[in-house]
């Protein structure tokens, strides 16, 4: 079964936008000045803006879990060494190469209320990133020093 992970909304996220929500609506019910009205609308409108579009948290389907997303961006010249390291033991993913290319993208998906971790490398093919390994299931302990 291929691993699918998606968008979703977290507790945080909406409780986010509805406080904005809350706050906004709360000062345009005041009989107060303009400005002060402005500001209420502006933050309805940043409520409602942030609740169409804030997702911070990944769903695995057809599970009930969540998981958080940390990336990481490579060289395309690592690709190799990569490969070999998520494959056999993710804590020797050496991090002193990030960031020098972006050629390759790791993600790692975990969740510590599970305990589970899920890498997987993708290579970037002109305008979108493509899967070039499956995913690895792992400890979060394992991965531990890849989401530092």
């Amino acid at each position: 079964m291929e691993k699918e992970f998606s968008r979703v909304r977290s507790a945080f996220d909406i409780i986010l936008s509805s406080v904005l929500l809350v706050l906004g609506v709360i000062l345009v019910a005041l009989p107060t000045s303009a400005s002060v009205n402005i500001v209420g609308f502006f933050l309805i409108f940043t409520g409602l803006i942030l609740f169409l579009v804030l997702k911070t948290t990944y769903k695995l389907a057809g599970t009930k879990e969540t998981y958080k997303k940390k990336e990481a961006f490579f060289a395309q010249s690592k690709r190799d060494s990569l490969s070999a390291a998520i494959a056999s033991d993710p804590g020797k993913v050496d991090l002193s190469e990030e960031n020098k290319g972006n050629g390759l993208r790791l993600d790692v998906f975990y969740s510590a209320k599970s305990g589970k971790a899920y890498v997987r490398l993708y290579e970037y093919i002109p305008y979108r990133y493509e899967p070039c390994s499956p995913y690895y299931e792992y400890g979060i302990d394992k991965v531990g020093s890849l989401l530092k």
